[in-house]
């Protein structure tokens, strides 16, 4: 509907240049929106507005011009001027019904289009350390991220979805060193676990692997692996250097073949988990982009080079610290600490330097609200290494907080306390899940109410959606059990039929998905197009409890079995996008 109208004012103001009223070489861009109250029309635009300047005439007066040179259109009523020079069009039933055959005809290709011109686009999304299975709050992340690339891939742009592994520092290498630990306990020593090590019930099962295959061989008494360890935060220490010393230590037992293999089982196994969960949840990935390889192939030595040589790095207590600040940042960053050993700050520099000589026009990260912090720093390395900042996007998804028969459930990845993915998914199923992670927006907080998700009843949004589509496929079933047959020819040519305000609500609602999917893609809101669906369904659930669709008027009926089939289409499509089965039946 949109771009009829946009076409008539295009070819408007063509002729205004032709005629000499308008410069040009006057830029144009075209703005319609949807009228608050259809008694004012149903779309309007403000081009006379924008362009009254260049025409050095008052906005009305160019109105009435832009008015006076539109060409005809059978599916415009009239067109009228309002307020200071607004341009409303009055759209007639024809325009309306003639959707109605363009859901039927494209199908599930409506509502898609070519708005982001085949330019490409990476999310990266997740992307949790494999330091255990992913809890409810990484389905948030994972949820909207996966919905924002399909949107975006729905209007146009060419998507790259991206986890990346953090399959290298400090805290992988606590998770390795909790993994033996759990398996000394498993040779029958008596230790005292670190505070800061994983606790989880998956780094036991882990270190059963590990005894498994080793037996006793990879065993030091307790005595042992302790010794010159400093105290923990229990015993009056700082738990940060004794999870340090601690890692020191057993990598100094273990010697770095077999330390490297219990960390490569570690991180192996939780990824295999990662990448069964997303699968599960109907989240795909095209490549799963290794932290580690970024050391190996030298990238991470390349980035704190080109920060060196441009002048941007300087020493100081043994360190290299990168001068953030001068670049937006509340302050400097190290980059490679006294050891010599780069920071992950460092890699996540040469990642993103890595993510841009890929050659993706736009950047999208997907993080957690808890790393905000990091945004200018990130932004600022891209600076000083010369990049374009203002390809990369960072969007900051907050934690959902679960609730269950009205109590808050408290979750703690580290000590182990937590509710996977997987335990909510088995609980509530994928379609509620992804949908109830979707309905706000990704900064606002969120409470996930497990028996709401669960219930079958109309304040469950997800299944009011499914079930209005369920509905509808009823009504094709029952129109075989009666010995009827829908004629679509005969539905299209007698559309005119449709004149209850029910049928003309939907109508129009059908009309605006195209637009309800370009914003929610352009403006990364997912949460605009569940919002969309809920109301389709209401207008839906309300015509069908008004009206008989399989009435004895043929004409009639195949009129209003184009209508539903159309709105059957569009809800399907919708709930597709955002990762959601449409049933037939419930």
């Amino acid at each position: 509907m949109k771009s009829l109208l946009s076409d008539l004012l295009t070819t408007a103001v063509t002729a205004l240049q032709e005629q000499g009223d308008l410069p040009a070489d006057t830029p144009v861009t075209i703005n319609l929106e949807r009228t608050r109250e259809r008694r004012h029309g149903d779309f309007a635009s403000n081009l006379a507005m924008v362009l009254c300047k260049a025409a050095r005439v008052r906005p009305r007066e160019l109105a009435e011009k832009l008015i006076a040179a539109l060409p005809a259109s059978e599916q415009v009523d009239k067109v009228e001027i309002a307020g200071p020079g607004f341009i409303n069009f009055f759209l007639n039933a024809s325009a309306w019904h003639a959707t109605v055959g363009r859901v039927l005809e494209q199908a599930s290709a409506y509502g898609r289009s070519q708005r982001g011109e085949d330019k490409s686009v990476q999310v990266e999304f997740v992307s949790a350390n494999p330091t255990g299975p992913l809890h409810v709050g990484h389905g948030r992340g994972a949820a909207y991220g996966a919905t924002v690339a399909d949107l975006l891939e729905a209007v146009g742009y060419r998507v790259h979805r991206e986890y990346y592994v953090n399959d290298a520092g400090r805290q992988m290498d606590i998770l390795a060193t909790s993994v033996y630990l759990r398996y000394l306990d498993l040779c029958g020593e008596t230790l005292v676990f670190p505070l800061n090590g994983y606790k989880g019930d998956y780094v036991w099962d882990i270190a059963a692997s590990v005894h498994r295959e080793h037996g006793d061989a990879l065993r030091h008494s307790a005595e042992d692996v302790f010794r010159g360890v400093p105290a923990d935060e229990a015993e009056g220490g700082d738990k940060e250097a004794h999870i340090d010393a601690l890692i020191r230590r057993t990598r100094e037992l273990l010697g770095e073949a077999h330390y490297r293999q219990t960390f490569d089982l570690a991180l192996n196994t939780i990824l295999d988990d990662i990448r069964r969960d997303l699968q599960e949840f109907g989240v795909r990935y095209d490549e799963w982009f290794s932290e580690r390889s970024l050391t190996e192939n030298g990238s991470v030595e390349r980035a704190v080079q080109r920060l060196a040589e441009a002048g941007h790095t300087y020493e100081e207590k043994g360190a290299l610290w990168f001068r953030s600040s001068a670049f937006g940042d509340e302050k400097d960053r190290v980059i490679v600490r006294d050891n010599g050993q780069s920071t992950y700050f460092a890699s996540d520099i040469a990642y993103h330097m890595n993510k841009l000589e890929r050659g993706y026009e736009r950047v999208i990260d997907i993080w957690g609200a808890d790393h905000h912090g990091y945004v200018p720093r990130v932004r600022a390395a891209l600076t000083a290494l010369g990049d374009d900042a203002t390809r990369l996007d960072v969007l900051l998804v907050q934690f959902a907080i679960l609730y269950r028969h009205g109590e808050r459930v408290q979750m703690s990845t580290r000590s182990g306390e937590f509710v996977t993915l997987r335990e909510l998914r088995h609980e509530v199923g994928n379609d509620a899940a992804r949908f109830f992670y979707v309905m706000r927006k990704c900064e606002q907080h969120m409470d996930f109410d497990l028996d709401l998700a669960k219930s079958q009843s109309s304040d469950n949004p997800v299944y009011y959606i499914q079930y209005a589509h369920a509905r509808l496929a009823s009504v094709f079933r029952q129109l075989g059990e009666k010995g009827l047959q829908w004629d679509p020819a005969n539905g299209a040519a007698n559309l005119q039929r449709l004149s209850e305000s029910h049928e003309d609500a939907l109508l129009v609602s059908l009309s605006r998905y195209p637009e309800v999917v370009e914003s929610a893609a352009l403006s990364h809101e997912p949460h605009q197009l569940a919002h969309f669906l809920r109301e389709l369904a209401n207008e839906l659930h309300t015509y069908y409890n008004a009206h008989q669709f399989l009435v004895e008027d043929a004409p009639l009926r195949d009129a209003r079995l184009n209508l539903i089939a159309a709105t059957r289409q569009v809800l399907a499509n919708g709930l597709g996008l955002l990762g959601v089965s449409a049933p037939d039946s419930m």
